[in-house]
């Protein structure tokens, strides 16, 4: 199991850059404003020739009150309780202040191993910063630039103490690239949870893994940056990003809100599936709309989950007339598959992770070529396409270039000639005919190449 170490401190004093700067990623949102972090995040951190899983923190402040502060504070103890070693974060240019010294005690008392990092030390102030936090009794500090990524030797050299040095090894790819349908039964299914804020994408989650992982609150906007957990349903293996709630955009006003957003955006990028939680009392709003056509246009699997179902009056045919809204309003990701669900008391849980791995089968679906070769004949007979000033549009053949998702390429003559409506048609009839529900599927127009090009008479 990999060596775990919780970077902690009070608010603001750069440990989500530090964090950054060791996953070599920027997945924690940065802000000058306190308190950006309000989960712990997990990631794989890599030093020089360390290996080791690194958390971030909520910042600890014992003054600030409220029942948020306070389970964004039992987040950062479990981190504590999880790590084999602490990395105590202080602002070497603000000095020593009272919250530092009461959480070196706070460090002290978890009796494991703390390396003490006095973050922003560059220049005449940080040093002195630094020099006072040998009051705090941890040790000797590694004076560092997160932000800069000065002091990274020095702090190689304080962690190779705890930490095992391992070995290079291979990492396994995590892009879009063409892969069997056997290798994708095997690998996690990367999923994201979208919606907008308090639909309850954070609530599932935590009744997936089975605890209070991940912050919650009446309050919109809770969640803040995509915090990635592990999950394994059943056997098969899950890496579930749960997002910030996506707003309007002319709703977006401060600077935090469209770093989080960005965030979720980056998240369905990642993802291979995305689940798009809506509430159920009030589902297939304008939003929830523009949400779905982001995922379409990304190419990913989706899952429409409609949240909240515990508080919805039963009535005959609901879940029906579910499935007729949602191919009314979200014609673009027709028969995409749609779960009732309570994330609070895990109802409908089991069909929505069935629903997110049938998803992730037909998104890697490749299809026969004789058989599609056989379809694109019947298409074109059934519904020929149309006549252009009056000379008939030509479509030669069509190839399947990629799954995930399914694309293909159809050769024809005067590819601007074909009308969206045509291709609409063609994308209908390979949904219905392959069984392809609610894929995104693209097809590319390409004009065949004319052999008599070269014998046209050239002008004198």
């Amino acid at each position: 199991m990999s060596f775990t170490i919780a970077i902690i401190g009070r608010p603001n004093v750069g440990k989500s850059t530090l964090f950054n700067r060791l996953v070599g990623q920027k997945l924690a949102l940065v802000d000058d404003e306190p308190g950006v972090t309000r989960d712990r995040r997990e990631g794989q951190a890599r030093l020089y020739d360390l290996d080791f899983t690194i958390i971030d923190t909520a910042g600890l402040d014992e003054g600030a009150k409220g029942s948020l502060t306070a389970r964004m504070q039992e987040q950062t103890e479990t981190a504590i309780e999880l790590a084999d070693a602490l990395m105590f974060v202080i602002d070497a240019r603000v000095g020593l202040t009272p919250t530092d010294r009461a959480f070196a005690d706070f460090a002290r008392k978890a009796n494991k191993p703390v390396v003490l990092v006095a973050n922003k030390a560059e220049g005449k102030h940080g040093e002195i910063g630094a020099m006072e936090s040998y009051a705090l009794g941890l040790g000797d500090p590694v004076q560092i630039s997160a932000e800069h990524g000065e002091g990274m030797g020095d702090l190689h050299e304080a962690l190779s103490a705890l930490v095992p040095a391992t070995s290079d090894e291979d990492d396994e790819g995590e892009d879009d690239e063409d892969i069997s349908e056997e290798e994708a039964a095997q690998r996690p299914i990367r999923v994201a949870i979208v919606g907008r804020p308090n639909a309850g994408k954070s609530t599932l989650i935590n009744h997936l893994l089975g605890e209070e992982r991940l912050l919650t609150s009446p309050e919109a906007g809770t969640t803040r940056d995509s915090i990635a957990v592990e999950i394994t349903w059943q056997g098969r293996q899950f890496r579930v990003f749960d997002t910030a709630g996506l707003r309007r955009r002319s709703r977006i006003e401060e600077k935090l809100e469209k770093l989080s957003v960005a965030d979720a955006l980056r998240a369905v990028r990642f993802a291979e599936v995305v689940v798009m939680m809506m509430d159920a009392q009030n589902k297939f709003e304008e939003q929830d709309l523009r949400i779905a056509d982001l995922i379409e246009r990304e190419g990913r699997a989706i899952v429409l989950a409609v949240n909240k179902w515990d508080l919805v009056e039963r009535k005959p045919n609901q879940i029906s007339q579910l499935r007729i809204d949602a191919d009314h309003w979200l014609p673009q990701v027709k028969g995409a598959p749609i779960v009732a669900v309570s994330g609070l008391i895990g109802e409908g849980i089991d069909r929505l992770m069935t629903a997110i791995q049938e998803a992730y089968a037909v998104w890697n679906r490749r299809l026969p070529t004789a058989a599609l070769n056989r379809w694109f004949e019947q298409a074109i007979q059934a519904s020929p396409p149309p006549a252009v000033s009056g000379r008939r549009l030509k479509l030669n053949y069509i190839t399947q270039v990629k799954a995930r998702p399914p694309s293909f390429v159809l050769f024809c003559s005067r590819a601007d000639a074909i009308p969206r409506s045509y291709l609409r048609y063609l994308t209908n009839s390979l949904r219905e005919t392959f069984d392809l529900p609610g894929t995104p599927i693209r097809i590319t127009l390409r004009e065949k190449a004319n052999p008599f090009a070269h014998k046209r008479k050239r002008p004198s």
